[in-house]
């Protein structure tokens, strides 16, 4: 009696949760009607099946884990990005926005079954186990992961300081998989870092959007202004590339010191009153110098909103390649038991009404990367728009096309020079455009 009368109280929970949860999807507003009943009917079915599942599966399971696992299946089947957290990953995912978490250092999806690298962050053991935009892993410490969702996949990369985790890749242009053997750690990400490319030009590098980004850039300028090479500061490469986002309005204010005026980004949700508009505040401190920013298709999201803000503006050139094209924006909803809900609330815009979501930001000057230049390391980068279940999006211009430089081989005998404009030929041509400033945009 006892039992069946537990068993009564958790569907009727479920139940509760569930009704809660699609009535909160429709802002509140009771349902009403047919609306009303066909929602009752589906939570019947969904009751029928713990039931079965209670009374019949071969192992005794879990209340817990079936309800989490019926909330993650809810989420999932929405879009690339909603998802449901469990209180421990809640807490990681806070100290994440801080700058500091454990695992390898990678952003990754879902893109044809099998989870695939958006970006290794930089100076993180995925980027320098050498793991790259496009790879696709086929097994996490030699269990397979195809049609293993996110979450699950994020589990089995995480793990202890110290400790290895051996991931099977296949990348295009590899006859067959390779391993990588990946030693954990506290990822520490410095989320700026500058310097000085010449007496003129300063270098500022964002890797993610996190609570102090926007200080530390503030901090990154006034040092480049000090510096002795940096007296006669002139002009700044902003570098997004690889940057997969972060907080949206650490994003806004990066986007602030550099524009006086202006319309940074909206983001509109379902309902009318769900369209907030972030404007630009002019600052004694701003840097309104020359500004070229460079993206490439490992730059998302936060990346994309400073990036759309300073091409619609004028306030800069963009240089480099399409980016990835994830244009919406999530909020995180915490919940009683410490878990939280990560759901996709709505769509931003760059200042002329562009909606990034699947399309990206085309640069004004396409210029290819290293790697995609070079054939032996040639990777086919990932997209919003190859995703599953992806929001649509709006087609966006052809950008300029300028094509890559011819090597220049060393003279027999003598050791290969690398220069800028082999090492990093992006930014060299970044350089190049900031030292033509007045003649390119005119004084």
């Amino acid at each position: 009696m006892r039992t069946k009368l537990k068993f009564s109280v958790i569907i009727l929970l479920v139940g509760v949760f569930f009704l809660g949860f699609v009535v909160g999807a429709q802002d509140k507003k009771p349902a009403r009607g047919a609306e009303n009943k066909e929602i009752y009917e589906y939570l019947k079915t969904f009751s029928d099946v713990i039931d079965l599942v209670k009374k019949n599966y071969v192992d005794k399971t879990q209340d817990r884990e079936l309800v989490y696992a019926a909330i993650k299946g809810v989420l999932e089947s929405l879009d690339p990005h909603s998802s449901f957290l469990t209180p421990d990953m809640y807490k990681e995912m806070q100290t994440e926005t801080k700058g500091e978490f454990g695992g390898i250092g990678i952003e990754i999806t879902i893109k044809d079954g099998f989870p695939t690298v958006i970006t290794a962050i930089e100076d993180t053991p995925a980027y320098k186990a050498g793991l790259k935009p496009g790879d696709q892993i086929i097994r996490i410490d030699g269990k397979p992961t195809k049609g293993m969702g996110l979450v699950d996949v994020v589990k089995l990369i995480r793990g202890q300081k110290g400790k290895p985790v051996a991931l099977t890749v296949m990348r295009e242009g590899f006859t067959a998989p390779k391993d990588y053997q990946v030693v954990r750690d506290i990822i520490v990400v410095k989320s700026v870092k500058y310097k000085m490319l010449d007496n003129e030009t300063g270098y500022v590098r964002i890797t993610q959007f996190q609570e102090k980004t926007a200080k530390d850039l503030d901090q990154a300028i006034k040092e480049l202004r000090k510096t002795e090479g940096g007296k006669n500061l002139k002009g700044i490469v902003l570098d997004l590339r690889n940057d997969p986002g972060g907080l949206l309005d650490q994003a806004v204010d990066v986007s602030d010191k550099f524009m006086s005026e202006g319309l940074i980004t909206y983001i509109e949700g379902r309902k009318a009153d769900q369209r907030i508009k972030y404007f630009a505040k002019k600052k004694d401190d701003d840097f309104m110098g020359p500004l070229v920013v460079l993206v490439n298709e490992g730059s998302a999201s936060g990346s994309e909103i400073v990036a759309g803000a300073l091409q619609d503006s004028k306030r800069a050139v963009i240089v480099g390649t399409k980016t990835f094209g994830k244009g919406s924006v999530q909020t995180i909803m915490p919940l009683g038991d410490g878990s939280a809900v990560r759901l996709t609330t709505a769509r931003y815009y760059t200042p002329k009404g562009r909606s990034i979501q699947a399309e990206g930001i085309a640069p004004d000057i396409l210029i290819e990367n290293d790697m995609t230049r070079r054939r032996d390391r040639m990777v086919a980068p990932i997209k919003e728009r190859d995703l599953d279940k992806h929001l649509e999006g709006e087609n966006q211009k052809k950008p300029v096309v300028t094509p890559p430089p011819a090597a220049n081989p060393a003279a027999p005998g003598e050791p290969e020079k690398k220069s800028l404009e082999e090492e990093d030929f992006q930014l060299y041509m970044a350089t190049q455009i900031l030292k033509s400033w007045d003649t390119l945009r005119g004084k």
